[in-house]
């Protein structure tokens, strides 16, 4: 990476921080995982649970390639400011639009979408300049998320049942594109060992999306049970669960694994791999995240009544979706699988054919349960024994 421009930060800084104005940038998607999982809530039926998935991969997509854009460029430049403000009003657009993005809204999202992916990149590249390193790597994701924008666009005109296809191939397309080194034909391919990236400062950027989206789990917990007309003993119980759950979920992630991942990400011989595994990860980890907020809603509007296939789809699906990726993450740091989340997984997949004995608040519990169990062992760090040796 070149250092005589003040558009990219100076490389070589072990501890390239965290901009305020990328945590403003953040806010819109805030805003974006509350849509998701309102969207959801509103409907636990397996195509509305396809249709949000494709829309929190393009929520993800969208952050994750101007988090990496952010850790090469500085946020802190006049040109960048406006640029990343610029995509804030585009991203609040995209966002206000999730709802109805299958529905009446869809072409104002794709557009959205397709401008806001597409037009970060054009700018990177002005600014760059032909003779950058980092032009080649910037032009080939150009090509591949033009791809992208067509199917994109595409799915916004073509409406339903086109629509959903069009619009997961873009989200592969987008997805799949870095593991091939976004390689065009005509221009190659691009290496990890040429992504030199400030791989501390990535490893924060996807801890604070986590915190995020465990505030806005919380932010939901609290707004149904202020909702909630009847203040009975059941209900009270299921707040106290829910805020049990999500103080698991943050204990299981931040109390080891994510404050070793970034001294794992800083001493990498190839930061950018190891980088573009955390990002891998995290969307799964995160999903996990939204849908636990949409069980503690469906526990604490009703938390006795009977479990149905929607609602040990989200008790059960978003705690194993969450510890699928935190294992993944892991994986990554320590170089090998959790023996406690496997446990914790497999606990909650036989625990499933009891569940449609009792009802939802019993269900939450035995969840709520087993994710302290987990957590109580992360802070011990008793399954752990961290090598010296760091991932490559």
């Amino acid at each position: 990476m070149t250092t005589g421009t003040p558009f990219l930060r100076p490389h070589g800084l072990a501890d390239a921080r965290v901009t305020n104005e990328e945590l403003f940038f953040d806010l819109i998607y805030a805003f974006a995982v509350t849509q998701l999982s309102h969207r959801l809530a509103a409907d636990i039926a397996w195509g509305n649970a396809l249709e949000t998935l494709v829309l929190w991969g393009a929520v993800w997509l969208g952050w994750q390639y101007t988090a990496w854009v952010t850790n090469w460029c500085n946020p802190e430049l006049f040109s960048m400011r406006c640029m990343l403000f610029a995509l804030m009003a585009v991203g609040l657009l995209v966002a206000a639009a999730i709802p109805q993005a299958f529905g009446a809204r869809g072409l104002v999202f794709a557009l959205g979408y397709a401008a806001f992916q597409v037009g970060r990149t054009l700018f990177v590249l002005w600014h760059l300049g032909r003779s950058n390193p980092l032009t080649p790597n910037f032009t080939r994701i150009l090509g591949w998320l033009i791809i992208s924008a067509i199917l994109w666009i595409g799915g916004g005109l073509a409406g339903q049942p086109l629509r959903l296809p069009l619009w997961v191939a873009a989200v592969t397309c987008e997805y799949v594109a870095p593991m091939l080194g976004f390689r065009l034909p005509g221009l190659g391919r691009s290496r990890t060992t040429d992504w030199t990236i400030h791989g501390g400062h990535l490893a924060e950027r996807c801890q604070l999306f986590v915190i995020m989206a465990l505030g806005e789990s919380v932010l939901v917990t609290g707004a149904s049970a202020s909702q909630n007309a009847h203040w009975d003993a059941p209900t009270l119980i299921a707040l106290l669960v829910a805020v049990v759950t999500n103080i698991s979920l943050w204990w299981i992630y931040f109390a080891r694994s994510s404050g070793q991942g970034r001294q794992v990400l800083e001493q990498a011989a190839d930061p950018g791999r190891l980088g573009a595994y955390f990002h891998y990860v995290h969307v799964a980890l995160v999903a996990g995240i939204i849908v636990v907020a949409v069980a503690n809603e469906l526990v604490i509007e009703k938390p006795d009544a009977r479990i149905d296939p929607p609602a040990i789809a989200v008790l059960a699906g978003g705690p194993l979706l969450y510890l699928f990726g935190s294992m993944l993450l892991k994986q990554t740091v320590y170089g090998r699988v959790p023996l406690s989340q496997v446990l914790g997984m497999v606990v909650l997949i036989m625990a499933v054919p009891l569940a449609f004995l009792t009802d939802r608040l019993m269900v939450a519990g035995a969840v709520a349960l087993t994710l302290g169990g987990i957590a109580a062992l992360e802070g011990r760090g008793g399954l752990y024994t961290v090598d010296q040796t760091v991932p490559t």
